[in-house]
């Protein structure tokens, strides 16, 4: 079972495994003792553990008389990686205090990779933010951020790595809505969180060998359960996270939690936006996302606007475009390339009524002139600096 159905699991992950799908039970010690007579080591198997078996290999290598038993020896012990140690530093005092954030590449389920994003709690080791996306991602990154909000409040910091999302990238035509990292640190300078990015990958210990530990067991665990893509493996983590949470996070009793007061869900819409400034083009549309959209009031009345007005397009945290211009918020309507049907040739063609949207109220995150004193801010963009 080990060599085949629950390949890669540690040897107590696979004790559980075992009492739990096959209803056997056998203390973790006593299957790691079996194992190691057959050779088999743990994933998490420490430097001193690797260097006893691989010691033994060499002098059975030694005795071995057969070219067959020498050859299958040999690749024993070249299968013994070192232990790679993390150097530990003392927990946060508080519950929200650092929140750590990384992306995990790894096959995670079926045949290609996937990127697993994290947010894990420096004080007691929760997962408090989790979610899965082809690629690292800014969508992905606010997706954990949402969880947080929405389940928690606002923590004090954050720390990342310097990857694409985190790190200024200096690009030859540059645009907002591309500037990942302009997008979030906007995001949690609304919010009022700390933003940190580090190369150092031992500052961020915490997360790492969370991605160890995961990669170790997570990957078991969606097999077993027949994940084969990412919406399935986004709805498997809900409750995966919390049985995670259960066994391995420290209790809150004694940890003072300094999340502030969770926002409302619009506030949590309107801050977790892509903004972008653009033009209206001489056909009084904006062009976003290679699509042409239409300004419209919350009656649906179109506005059309004159040629090279500056306006501001907000992809809000669901999806729906609007535009700031002038600091007055329009709805953006998309421009179908062809009609669906003809007012000339179509009997069941139907004039459209006009419809009402609901327009939030313009709020500080929107508004073009803070948004554009912020950018000036970043050093990047003024000068084209790497951080």
């Amino acid at each position: 079972r080990y060599r085949t159905k629950y390949h890669g699991a540690n040897i107590k992950h696979f004790s559980q495994l075992l009492l739990k799908h096959e209803n056997i039970k056998v203390s973790d010690t006593t299957i790691l003792h079996w194992l190691y007579e057959s050779d088999i080591l743990s994933p998490k198997a420490r430097r001193k553990t690797k260097n006893r078996l691989k010691s033994d290999l060499k002098a059975r290598k030694k005795a071995a008389s057969s070219k067959k038993d020498i050859v299958r020896l040999d690749e024993k012990i070249q299968t013994i990686d070192r232990h790679i140690a993390h150097p530990r530093r003392p927990r946060c005092a508080y519950f929200g205090e650092l929140i750590q954030l990384d992306a995990s590449p790894h096959i995670w389920f079926g045949k290609e990779v996937t990127h697993l994003h994290l947010a894990i709690d420096d004080a007691t080791g929760k997962i408090i933010g989790a979610y899965f996306d082809t690629q690292e991602t800014l969508h992905a990154y606010y997706q954990i951020t949402y969880q947080i909000l929405t389940t928690y409040g606002i923590p004090a910091k954050f720390l990342t790595d310097r990857r694409t999302v985190f790190e200024y990238k200096r690009k030859n035509v540059s645009s907002d809505e591309k500037d990942t990292f302009t997008q979030f640190s906007y995001a949690c300078h609304q919010l009022g969180i700390e933003l940190e990015s580090t190369s150092i990958p031992q500052a961020k210990g915490r997360v790492e060998r969370l991605n160890q530990t995961l990669q170790s067991r997570l990957v078991i665990e969606l097999r077993l359960a027949g994940i084969s893509n990412i919406e399935e493996a986004n709805e498997f983590l809900n409750s995966y996270i919390k049985e995670f949470n259960a066994m391995f996070s420290l209790p809150l009793n004694n940890t003072k939690t300094v999340f502030e007061k969770q926002p409302n869900k619009m506030k949590i819409n309107q801050i977790l936006a892509v903004l972008s400034t653009r033009k209206i083009d001489n056909g009084h549309c904006v062009r976003y996302k290679n699509k042409y959209y239409l300004p419209v009031t919350k009656n649906g009345i179109k506005t059309y606007l004159k040629k090279g007005t500056t306006a501001m397009v907000i992809e809000s945290f669901d999806g729906t475009l609007y535009v700031n211009i002038l600091d007055q918020l329009f709805i953006l309507e998309e421009i179908p390339e062809h009609e669906i049907l003809s007012k000339t040739f179509d009997a069941e063609y139907k004039e459209i009524k006009q419809r009402k949207y609901y327009i939030p109220p313009m709020t500080h995150p929107w508004k073009h002139a803070s948004f554009l004193a912020y950018l000036a801010k970043q050093k990047h963009r003024s000068n084209g600096a790497n951080v």
